[in-house]
């Protein structure tokens, strides 16, 4: 699977309204290799989201942020597909008008845990027939990284932003604080 076959299936995800359950059940069905090849991917494209800028944005909209919740959010990031993902990439700032005014109305939290164990849930069901997973599972599936050279640690990251500089953010993202500065969806 390349990095295009890894974006059309969020694609095909989001065009037929489908969850998380429809990825895993999609990758089950392909080789063991394609889940890793899957996985490798989104392991890429959740480091390359890993920035200082993006949880910036991300604090903004939650109304906070811890480490669990980033990761979360760039779960949701990654679902939304990759025209969503790559303008948020180029400038956070974009999803002020990129999260759709319903989440408002709807109180709905722009978090995706479930997309960080998509992978593992579709090896697991392909050997064991079960999306329940343990660590003779996880083992399997983390050799079958380390032979494709997959380094799953995240980069280091240096803030460059304070949560208490409330100004400071307002210029940064004059978009996103004016969308949600006062008014956070978490």
């Amino acid at each position: 699977m390349n990095k295009e076959q890894f974006w059309q299936l969020i694609s095909e995800m989001n065009a037929k309204d489908e969850t998380s359950d429809w990825l895993i059940e999609q990758l089950a069905s392909r080789s063991t290799d394609e889940i890793a090849d899957y996985e490798i991917h989104f392991q890429n494209t959740f480091k390359e989201s890993y920035t200082s800028s993006l949880w910036a944005a991300a604090y903004i909209i939650l109304g906070g942020c811890s480490d669990d919740s980033f990761d979360y959010f760039r779960g949701w990031l990654i679902a939304c597909g990759q025209e969503t993902f790559e303008s948020a990439m180029q400038n956070p700032d974009n999803l002020a008008n990129l999260i759709p005014d319903f989440y408002e109305e709807e109180e709905i939290i722009p978090e995706f845990e479930e997309m960080l164990s998509v992978a593992l849930e579709a090896f697991s069901l392909k050997e064991t027939g079960d999306v329940e997973w343990d660590d003779d599972i996880w083992d399997k599936f983390d050799s079958l990284l380390d032979e494709k050279g997959q380094d799953s640690s995240m980069p280091d990251i240096e803030f460059d932003w304070d949560e208490d500089d409330e100004e400071g953010l307002a210029n940064r993202f004059p978009k996103l604080w004016k969308r949600f500065g006062k008014n956070p969806l978490g």
